[in-house]
């Protein structure tokens, strides 16, 4: 690719600033007049973020980065290599390319890969940095993949779609129709060119909402890293109308942890009062909605309907944080005084009126410590306070 900001010298100069202060660095003079110094401050900027997101791009040489808000928007190599893992077969398109993360473990799992983009410029930076990154079965199409489609009678094992968010769509509710491509409109089309589909979506949208327009769903993933959730993925196949599975996965620099469950099936939670562990799910069950199976799957009793925190008289390994009751107090003035007042600890408010910033100004609570202090309502309706420990 004959691109000037390649020129070792300007490689050179992006890799001995990367990390650097650009406010101070756009100030200087610029050492490369005939380069856009815009242009160069900005590949710093992009691969400054790509140290721990993408650590295969920012260690490879000659690497052209696209924006920076490319950057952010793309799939860390952690979601993206787990993603990949969740499919096979021998040949896959993905409609909504974008920087390529996720084409690049496709490529690992697939025998041949198409990456649509339709952005040109992206398209050709993305080939350019896949011949930098040794993947040599995937091809590109620097256009409307719609188009593709339309013209090609080629037939995929999968199609894997990002649809990115019309900006006319902003203050509505999050749909999958406002969003580009649109795929509950296309999803028939998109059957004609393959029996399976794997739809991405932003965290924010609702499960439940993506359900409504969307048919023949298998399986609803939730991958959440570190404990954020990043993504929400579909996998729908063609003329499939069984259970829907939820697949929960929160990935951690020492594991993964996962839960799974069949979406409607009846659970039965079992309530009691606080014992002596304390148990929060991970982010990831949190937004698969999944409390009631939390509760029957791990035989660990729930404080309340909406509290969504659990309990039990022995430790057992648990998706999600663990800790050690040390005392239950009740919301009250006289207990509070005599408990938390002026202290230091974190605070945590589940299905609670009050809101964790509210609590700290009231009772003169300093962040921070050693202490978990989780204010909630037990079984009976009572605001109480659980002040914990943690169990690493």
């Amino acid at each position: 690719m004959n691109n000037p900001i390649l020129h070792p010298d300007i490689q050179e100069f992006i890799i001995r600033n990367t990390g650097a202060d650009l406010t101070k660095l756009a100030l200087q003079k610029n050492p490369f007049p005939e380069m856009d110094w815009i242009l160069v401050l900005n590949q710093i900027e992009a691969r400054t973020k790509a140290k721990d997101k993408l650590p295969t791009w920012f260690s490879a040489q000659n690497i052209i980065y696209p924006s920076k808000i490319s950057v952010e928007q793309t799939s860390s190599e952690k979601t993206a290599a787990y993603k990949a893992d969740l499919i096979s077969g021998k040949t896959i398109i993905d409609l909504t390319g974008g920087f390529g993360v996720d084409d690049y473990y496709f490529s690992k799992q697939f025998d041949a890969v198409t990456h649509c983009e339709i952005n040109e410029d992206l398209s050709a930076i993305v080939k350019h940095n896949f011949e930098q990154l040794g993947v040599k079965n995937c091809t590109f199409y620097g256009g409307d993949s719609f188009d593709l489609l339309e013209k090609s009678n080629q037939k995929y094992d999968w199609i894997y779609i990002d649809p990115s968010r019309r900006n006319d769509a902003k203050g509505k509710v999050f749909m999958l129709k406002d969003c580009l491509p649109n795929v509950p409109e296309l999803l028939e089309f998109y059957f004609e060119k393959a029996d399976a589909i794997l739809i991405k979506t932003a965290p924010l949208l609702d499960i439940s909402a993506g359900l409504s327009e969307l048919k023949n769903v298998k399986t609803i993933h939730v991958i959440a890293l570190e404990n954020e959730v990043k993504e929400l993925l579909f996998e729908i196949h063609k003329n499939y109308s069984g259970e829907i599975r939820v697949k929960t996965a929160n990935i951690k620099k020492e594991r993964i942890e996962t839960f799974e469950f069949a979406l409607g099936e009846e659970s039965f939670p079992i309530y009691d009062l606080p014992q002596h562990y304390l148990y929060e799910p991970n982010s990831a069950i949190m937004k698969s909605g999944g409390f009631d199976e939390i509760s029957s799957t791990f035989q660990i009793n729930k404080l309340h309907k909406h509290s969504h925190l659990y309990t039990s008289e022995n430790v057992i390994d648990f998706p999600g944080r663990k800790f050690e009751i040390q005392k239950v107090i009740s919301y009250n003035k006289n207990e509070m005084k005599n408990e938390l007042a002026n202290q230091q600890a974190n605070i945590t408010t589940r299905n609670f009126p009050e809101t964790v910033e509210n609590i700290r100004k009231k009772w003169k609570i300093k962040n921070g410590g050693n202490l978990y202090c989780f204010f909630t309502t037990d079984v009976k309706d009572n605001k109480i306070v659980l002040i914990c420990t943690k169990i690493i």
